[in-house]
């Protein structure tokens, strides 16, 4: 993971790995065939590992803000504590292709159902009689820029390297979720 991340898919080497490792190339082709095959097994590696930790630190018991402020902060400590883990996903498996594009997809698209169905929650839990009922595709459409604005956050992040995980959740919390209590209030932005 650390060459990839911190070296790239293309620059790195086999021998690089395996030196790094402590074991032979050969050995290595052993067990993945390929550096397409290593480099897959650690896209897949790191997604369910980032996917694991914002899963696990979410309590279903509590409020739908207090479950998201959870994941936020569970996702910016993940990938500030793997930074070459966050280089693989963010950076490179998107840019190199289908196999390890899908990889990172799949973990993206349980994200955004998990945000989906915390927005869904906030919808209900604001039941006021007032609030106009969130359509799935305005859910599916928040949790969306949801996980992209966390994702380019982290991005940003790591590059500026002063400001903490919780103050990358608190701030996508005050962007997103202030501004989704005004939309379960009833408030929509129209053009006109």
């Amino acid at each position: 993971m650390h060459t990839f991340g911190r070296r790239g898919y293309r620059v790195a080497s086999m021998e690089e790995i395996a030196g790094l490792a402590g074991v032979s190339k050969p050995l290595v082709y052993l067990y993945l065939n390929s550096k397409e095959e290593l480099f897959t097994a650690c896209v897949r590696r790191e997604a369910r590992a980032l996917a694991a930790s914002v899963r696990d630190s979410v309590d279903p018991r509590l409020p739908a803000d207090r479950q998201l402020w959870a994941g936020l902060t569970a996702f910016f400590t993940h990938t500030a504590e793997n930074p070459d883990g966050w280089a693989v996903l963010h950076r490179q498996a998107r840019t190199h292709g289908e196999p390890f594009a899908l990889e990172v997809a799949a973990m993206r698209d349980e994200m955004v159902a998990r945000v989906a169905s915390l927005i869904g929650a906030a919808a209900r839990e604001a039941g006021t009689g007032r609030t106009p009922e969130l359509a799935a595709r305005d859910m599916t459409g928040l949790a969306q820029a949801l996980v992209g604005a966390a994702e380019s956050l982290a991005g940003w992040r790591h590059e500026d390297g002063t400001v903490s995980a919780r103050d990358a959740a608190a701030t996508l919390m005050n962007f997103a979720w202030v501004g989704l209590g005004e939309l379960l209030r009833g408030e929509r932005w129209t053009a006109r």
